[in-house]
């Protein structure tokens, strides 16, 4: 099982921003690889604070780790798992400033890693229709994305010499002070272009239209935002490809209401079937299903098909369809329809008689705190 988030960086779920922050710096020295060389054990700790920090310093996020767990964040690789190390640099080497604790950190100067440059992200809206959200579904989108052109070489950038980064050191009052900040000249990348090709832009790069495939899973809400690691816009040299943001949009269905991962079907009985009784098919997520009207029913009788809802999205089972019965009542009748119902108008069977099943919510409340 997955350890939670909030144990790997040692703080509780009502952490400010600051303190989730703080919290990640302390565990990212501790485990630093420069610190712990060699050390798998030190290296995998580090990458579980970097994607706890990922998914806790974003506040929607967290808002969907809170809810879900780490079920908001898997299948088809959205979310923040499978960070690699070149992730973790690239994302969050800015939280260091320009080095700490006496070692290079990321990107920094003095021999440590070479800060990789990473692409921009994309966006796009995937429109679901309801039976999509409760099955999980596969879909094939066009995405317009850049990536480095055929034919395109790099060389070392010579202002950085590859380091990505470019130290100064000034003389203060308190002493020597050493900052590290972006090479001006690459960007960061540690590479600027050597050679390319007529058709690529003024990074080495081109755009291309790709089919990427997005795995969905069931249990989805309108709203929600999950990552294609890698199928963003590529970096120029030896840079890391950006991600793909896909945004959730639920279609309305003709029948069925979504609340939560309950669903609402209004079901309309001619005054006949209420009185004898019928059988009558409806739509559901799964297919059509055949449900059954005892005779005498209600309007406004609710009847719970358990586990025909949506499925929930941490795995914890499915919601149910609720099905609201609506008596209709004829607004025309013939003169002799009149005249049965101005018989059956006196009598008793026909007068409201209602048991304690039949009453309303409000009357149900009532007799709760009498």
């Amino acid at each position: 099982m997955k350890e939670d988030f909030y144990d790997i960086l040692g703080i509780s779920k009502n952490a400010t921003g600051a303190e989730i922050k703080k919290a990640y710096r302390k565990k990212a020295i501790e485990y630093h690889p420069d610190k712990n060389p060699g050390d798998k054990t030190a290296e995998e700790k580090f990458k579980k604070a970097a994607e706890a920090y990922e998914i806790l310093s974003d506040p929607d996020k967290k808002a969907r780790y809170d809810q879900y767990g780490h079920q908001a964040f898997e299948g088809g690789g959205f979310g923040g798992g499978g960070m690699n190390m070149d992730d973790i640099f690239s994302q969050f080497g800015d939280i260091f400033g320009g080095g700490f604790g006496g070692f290079s950190g990321f990107g920094g100067g003095g021999g440590g890693r070479q800060r990789r440059a990473k692409g921009s992200n994309l966006r796009i809206r995937v429109k679901l229709t309801l039976e999509e959200i409760a099955n999980g579904v596969e879909k094939k989108i066009k995405v317009k994305r850049k990536i480095q052109a055929p034919g395109t070489t790099y060389k070392t950038c010579s202002t950085c010499n590859g380091a990505g980064q470019v130290t100064r050191i000034t003389n203060t009052i308190l002493g020597r002070m050493q900052t590290s900040s972006p090479c001006p000249a690459c960007g960061g990348a540690g590479q600027t272009i050597d050679h390319r090709p007529n058709d690529a832009d003024a990074q080495g790069l081109k755009a291309i239209e790709e089919t990427v495939s997005i795995k969905i899973p069931a249990g989805v809400e309108d709203g929600m935002q999950l990552k294609v690691t890698g199928k963003g816009n590529e970096a120029p040299g030896n840079g890391v490809a950006g991600d793909l943001l896909v945004a959730i949009e639920e279609q309305e269905h003709l029948e069925l209401q979504r609340e939560g991962n309950n669903l609402h079907y209004d079901l309309y009985i001619s005054f006949s079937e209420a009185v004898l009784g019928a059988s009558r098919e409806i739509d559901t997520v799964s297919g059509k299903v055949r449900i059954k009207i005892e005779d005498g029913v209600q309007s406004g009788k609710i009847l719970r098909l358990r586990g025909k809802g949506i499925p929930s999205l941490n795995g914890y089972g499915k919601g149910d369809l609720l099905v609201h019965v609506n008596v209709w009542t004829p607004k025309a009748l013939s003169k002799e329809q009149r005249e049965f119902f101005e018989k059956m108008a006196k009598d008793d069977h026909f007068k409201p008689s209602p048991d304690s099943g039949d009453k309303s919510f409000f009357e149900k409340v009532k007799d709760m705190f009498s």
